[in-house]
């Protein structure tokens, strides 16, 4: 069997890759697998933040169409950057790997958020984040703030910024757990659906054939988390254009579903967390949606204007 495995070049991009391909060459040791770099829209746009270039699937949409073309047989993405609908006539097969969703806090000057001086500036170009931070010390500023994991600490060692906040999943991937000054609490700082999951990608047709391939892969928690935040992006039809956030946790036959929407200065903001049955991870998601919505979460669904 040959399998041709789509991913976006970046260091952690290849680095999720290559752990999928070791789990896949564990389950069917005689496959031959060949690993093809996409570059997408997302990794050549660098100058603007997500929100400014509009869209969705900024970091799939290239790779999907490999998919599409047959240019490559499955793809491998970070979930957070999968939107609530698919390419037709794909599907993801299957969900792995995990790793700490929270974000986190990172400077070289001061240890934690509650440290940091008034107007100091945070590197971030999330308005999820800038939303959720701006609620919690609304007297920050912010830089729209994009790269790599190695360019964005450069930018802070250089003092571009007092701080940066990032998903602690790609730094403690590459075991640099030691630069965390702070790891904000799921209802402090709610992650982006998807965060810290990675997820797998195939053509319709091919789900049956491909699937006993990802035993070794398969996490039985990531795809409860995955069906429940997923049920809710769909229901909410929101992106990186819209400051929310949803974020599963288990606990025994319950789930957990934090929650947030908010404006992108953080002055209105619908937090919640709802809870349901373990095996009903869907259901629990479009609730949860439709109850921030019953919230007045509709008016926080408008795009925001680009600045001039």
């Amino acid at each position: 069997m040959k399998i041709r495995v789509g991913t976006r070049g970046s260091k952690l991009a290849l680095h999720q890759t290559r752990q999928v391909i070791e789990l896949i060459r564990k389950q069917q040791p005689d496959a031959e697998i060949e690993e093809v770099i996409v570059k997408t829209l997302g990794d050549k746009v660098t100058d603007l933040p997500l929100f400014k270039v509009g869209g969705q699937g900024l970091f799939i949409k290239e790779i999907e169409q490999a998919l599409l073309d047959g240019r490559i047989d499955i793809a491998v993405h970070s979930l957070k950057d999968v939107p609530h609908q698919v390419a037709e006539g794909l599907e993801l097969i299957d969900f792995g790997l995990p790793q700490d969703a929270r974000d986190c806090f990172l400077s070289f000057k001061y240890k934690n958020l509650k440290t940091l001086p008034p107007g100091s500036l945070v590197g971030t170009s999330s308005l999820r984040r800038r939303s959720q931070l701006a609620q919690m010390r609304p007297d920050l500023k912010f830089s729209d703030f994009r790269g790599n994991l190695d360019t964005r600490l450069q930018k802070l060692e250089q003092g571009e910024v007092d701080a940066i906040i990032l998903a602690a999943a790609g730094l403690l991937r590459f075991d640099q757990a030691e630069r965390i000054g702070e790891f904000f609490a799921v209802d402090q700082l709610t992650p982006p659906a998807g965060q810290g999951i990675i997820a797998v990608e195939c053509r319709s047709h091919d789900h049956q054939a491909l699937a006993p391939v990802f035993k070794s892969f398969h996490d039985r928690n990531s795809c409860i988390r995955a069906l429940c935040e997923r049920a809710f992006l769909c229901e909410i039809q929101g992106g990186c254009q819209t400051p929310m956030a949803a974020h599963a946790t288990i606990s025994g036959a319950k789930i957990n579903l934090h929650s947030f929407i908010g404006s992108a200065d953080g002055s209105r903001t619908i937090r919640r967390i709802d809870s349901g049955p373990i095996d009903e991870p869907e259901k629990l998601g479009i609730r949860a949606a439709m109850a921030l919505i019953d919230a007045g979460g509709l008016e926080l669904l408008v795009k925001p204007k680009e600045e001039k």
